[in-house]
């Protein structure tokens, strides 16, 4: 079986005893020019795109980190893999560690326990727009899905901008942006390229595994004359769903097989189409400015065809996918949480809310706070400002996103693959607390796109002891404060420790590790001194007392800008 990204040929040893798979990562400033606009980049070990990591269940992943950046601190979030019992290791900064300040070292350790396709990429302070994302392949020595198929592929999309991170920050949170509007993206990429092919040999089946490392939009993907045979989606398998159009929101992932044709006539193209809609499918006029054909080449010596169009998207609907282990919907929850999203001004500054509380980075990592604030973990109030919610560990939690919103938004919920229990059309209201269309087998996945004007109910059991964040996956709506808080089953996490490399990395910056969100140790609830307000100015990742990057003139919209507010 071959597995490949783009040329490079990764090792696969199907059936492997567990073992240990070590990355030895700097992180560093690297000039590339993906769609031929020529910029610095976030890259590894002197390169860009950045490597993929590939192991296989049961296997031990150990990243280890040199931030080699100079002006800008840095963090790795490992994007859907669940982190049971290395919490620590989840990545976001503020939350679960200290930003990796330049120069120093930070070690990631932890097992991987579920199949399929992830990705990695900074959860520190809307970084990842600069390039710092790559893919995770998890092989499976129990796949259910082994021998029906013979090579297996990835296929990354994202957005991609010109412009660097703190430079679109001042953009998207100067006062005057009451419309809320976010950066539009610059070009849209495959494989972080615009050139992609990969080689496809007649009657054979190909795995394709399509993750999505956006940062803002959505990819809308159609292949010609090759049926999708969605079989994954998120790490989770599904019963096969034929599709013809799939819609990628960002953060998501789904794992298809396409059957090759059965001769070699002709070469065949596909289309990846970034969708800066607010709301594709309901939309008067919907555009996609940009878009970047592929293809599969059957035989080299015969040419290849034009762009690719598509006329209308009609994507299959995700909703309907089955859990292929067939787990039931869970029964009815211990713990309801409703957050209703809509945009909102803070201070004066854009920013956006759950019931109309903007998230703030506190002094202490949220789960520092679990670790050091014994039996009195469990007190939400303790983490400060950071939407926090508790749910004891074992208890059935359901959770309600009501989107009063015109656009779709992607929600992900760190450390669990969750229960789709209803995400209904466009326009269909705020939940009514009924649970009479629930499907007896829900799709599970851990990023879910919430339709405009409506909601998703999602349900999944606490069984795994950490903080973990719920926050919408258009980076710049992390940013702007669409994030909840979910200390789960406290009473596991008082008196863990913390690794020596994180804790080193809170000292370089003097900041505190225990105590609640102020790091007050003595009196758990006097919150004095706790941040309040968000940062503004806000300069993203970069570090203090480095020289910022030059910031160039307040630009004026362009027309993808102009045509997402009209509609």
């Amino acid at each position: 079986m071959l597995i490949t990204f783009v040329s490079l040929l990764l090792s696969l040893v199907a059936g492997a005893v567990a073992g240990t798979v070590t990355y030895d990562w700097s992180i560093d400033w690297v000039t590339a020019a993906p769609d031929g606009f020529s910029r610095q980049v976030i890259g590894i070990n002197g390169q860009w795109p950045c490597p993929p990591i590939e192991a296989t269940v049961g296997d031990t992943v150990v990243v280890n980190v040199f931030n080699n950046l100079g002006s800008e601190s840095t963090g790795i979030h490992f994007h859907g893999i669940n982190q049971k019992g290395t919490q620590v290791m989840d990545g976001p900064s503020g939350v679960t560690q200290c930003p990796i300040p330049p120069g120093s070292y930070f070690t990631y350790s932890f097992q991987i326990d579920a199949s399929g396709s992830y990705w990695y990429h900074s959860h520190n302070k809307g970084q990842y727009p600069d390039g710092l994302r790559g893919p995770i392949i998890v092989h499976d020595p129990a796949d259910p899905y082994a021998g029906q198929y013979d090579e297996e592929l990835v296929l990354t999309v994202s957005d991609w901008y010109h412009s660097t991170v703190p430079v679109l920050l001042q953009q998207l949170l100067a006062p005057s942006n009451t419309i809320f509007l976010p950066p539009f993206p610059d070009a849209q990429l495959i494989n972080d390229s615009q050139n992609v092919t990969f080689n496809f040999d007649a009657g054979k089946t190909y795995k394709i595994n399509i993750i999505s490392m956006a940062a803002f939009a959505a990819a809308l993907i159609q292949f010609d004359s090759h049926t999708i045979r969605v079989i994954g989606v998120d790490g989770v398998y599904i019963q096969k769903h034929d599709a013809y159009q799939i819609r990628v929101a960002p953060a998501q992932r789904y794992t298809v097989l396409l059957n090759a044709q059965p001769t070699t006539r002709r070469n065949y193209a596909f289309l990846v189409s970034l969708d800066e809609n607010r709301d594709f499918a309901n939309d008067p006029s919907p555009s996609y400015p940009l878009n970047v054909t592929g293809y599969l080449v059957y035989d080299s010596t015969k040419p290849l065809p034009g762009p690719y169009v598509v006329n209308q998207w009609n994507i299959v609907n995700d909703f309907t996918f089955v859990a292929l282990d067939n787990q039931a919907l869970l029964g009815e929850p211990d713990v309801e949480i409703t957050l209703d999203f809509n945009f909102c001004i803070k201070d004066g500054i854009p920013r956006s809310c759950f019931n109309n509380i903007s998230y703030v980075p506190q002094i202490v990592p949220s789960l520092f706070t679990a670790f050091s604030a014994g039996t009195e973990n469990s007190n939400p109030e303790i983490y400060g400002d950071v939407n926090p919610y508790v749910a004891k560990g074992g208890s059935i939690v359901q959770l309600t996103v009501n989107n009063l919103d015109a656009a779709i938004h992607p929600f992900h919920l760190h450390g669990h693959q969750f229960q789709v229990c209803e995400r209904p059309s466009s326009n269909s209201g705020s939940f009514n607390g009924h649970d009479r269309n629930f499907p007896a087998v829900p799709m599970r996945r851990d990023t879910v796109a919430v339709n405009p004007g409506s909601y998703a109910v999602i349900r999944y059991v606490a069984d795994n002891p950490g903080v973990w964040l719920f926050h919408c996956h258009i980076e710049w709506h992390v940013v702007m404060g669409l994030t909840a808080t979910i200390i789960e089953a406290p009473e596991a996490l008082a008196g863990l420790t913390i690794p020596e490399d994180s804790q080193a990395a809170c000292a370089a910056q003097s900041i505190p590790i225990a105590g609640n969100a102020a790091g007050n140790t003595q009196n758990l609830t006097d919150l004095a001194g706790a941040n309040t307000v968000a940062p503004y100015p806000d300069n993203g990742a970069t570090y203090p007392g480095k020289k910022k990057r030059s910031q160039r003139n307040r630009r004026s919209l362009n027309s993808a800008e102009e045509i997402y507010l009209e509609k």
